[in-house]
């Protein structure tokens, strides 16, 4: 029986530069290089200096991985590569590199949503994915409860998003009140093992009976933790961070897991996958655990290293999309830094190339129909 092709992921969304090696839904090799010293100092990502970073870490990245692999550029029969959402112009660089490398090849391109990248990363660890499930995303940008079928051929199903702050995003804004270092969740994680959770009564935000039932908001949970920093300072007393932390990350691990949870039930779901950044605190899978073996739900939590943003995931997506026989992209393929989460594969095109591509088809003599954006 004939092998599917390997497939080089690419993703540069963000601050980590990113590629991996999948075939057959087994992860061969990968690797990842950071630029969050670089942001660190900024308390936050810096866009132009994170593209920057990606020109610089791009090829290197892809020959790690392909040494980790074991294998050589002839090797690869695909590329995927993260075409939103994201930073523009670390989006770019990432595509750039990739329609390069498959053109030279001469090997199909994909474009990838860089959540369900996200999503697909579990099955690097644990399998195929039921069909249904249910998934909650949570990152420093991003909070979702998704209901997901087949991730290469169905469209994802939000039940739920975040209003406002994502949970990575008020870990990040609360560490710096508390005088944590960036990022935030980590920090915020290693300072809660000294607290106690139940120090401080911070709010469970849209938790109430007439509340959205699987929406999420933690501006308010923000904005109260720096309340209760701002009032331990005002009155000259010591804060203590340790039970700031503890009790925050108590807070946003029931507030997401409880949703989570109410969501499989009232759904008829089995299984909950737990993806992104934040999958990686502690409290979230520790709580996920203890709430999914109360209810009879199978808990899914993709391994560390494949949590936070990285090239395998992206991988993963493309594996999927070329053994389901998905159509590639575009040569055209562009970058669409605010793109929603309907489809697992994502192929924006940019205006203006497809106005030209249109232009060249249209009959002599008749311009103006695309100057009036007729196409």
């Amino acid at each position: 029986m004939r092998r599917s092709p390997v497939v080089l992921g690419i993703e540069s969304s963000c601050d980590e530069t990113g590629a991996g090696l999948v075939r057959d839904g087994q992860l061969l090799g990968h690797a990842v290089a950071s630029s969050m010293d670089e942001h660190a100092r900024f308390g936050g990502v810096v866009p132009e200096i994170a593209a920057r970073a990606h020109v610089h870490a791009a090829t290197p990245v892809v020959r790690a991985a392909l040494a980790d692999a074991g294998l050589s550029m002839r090797d690869i029969g695909a590329v995927a590569v993260t075409t939103g959402p994201g930073l523009s112009g670390a989006l770019q660089v990432g595509v750039a590199a990739a329609k390069g490398l498959a053109y030279s090849l001469g090997v199909p391109l994909y474009g990838v949503h860089h959540l369900a990248g996200h999503v697909a990363a579990d099955t690097l660890e644990h399998g195929p994915l039921p069909n249904p499930c249910m998934v909650l995303i949570v990152s420093g940008g991003h909070t979702s409860l998704l209901l997901v079928r087949d991730l290469a051929r169905d469209p994802i199903v939000h039940l739920g998003d975040t209003l406002d702050d994502a949970a990575g995003e008020c870990f990040d804004k609360v560490a710096r009140v508390f005088g944590l270092p960036y990022p935030g969740g980590p920090a915020v994680d290693r300072a809660a093992r000294d607290g106690d959770p139940r120090a401080v009564a911070f709010p469970r935000p849209l938790t109430g009976p007439r509340d959205d039932r699987y929406a999420f908001s933690f501006s308010g949970l923000k904005t109260a933790a720096a309340r209760w920093a701002e009032q331990h300072r005002a009155a000259g007393r010591p804060l203590p961070v340790p039970d700031g932390a503890a009790s925050l990350q108590e807070a946003v691990a029931d507030v997401l897991t409880r949703k989570a949870v109410a969501a499989c039930n009232d759904h008829g779901v089995s299984t909950l996958v737990v993806v992104g950044g934040v999958a990686a605190n502690s409290r979230v899978r520790a709580l996920a655990r203890q709430r999914c073996d109360a209810a009879g739900i199978e808990l899914r939590v993709p391994p560390l290293r494949v949590c936070t943003d990285n090239g395998a995931m992206i991988a993963a997506v493309g594996d999927l999309l070329v053994r389901a026989g998905a159509e590639p992209a575009p040569l055209d393929l562009s970058v669409d830094p605010s793109a929603p989460l309907e489809y697992a594969a994502l192929h924006p095109v940019a205006r203006g190339a497809r106005a030209l591509a249109v232009r060249d088809r249209l009959p002599q003599g008749r311009p103006g129909a695309v100057a009036a954006g007729r196409w």
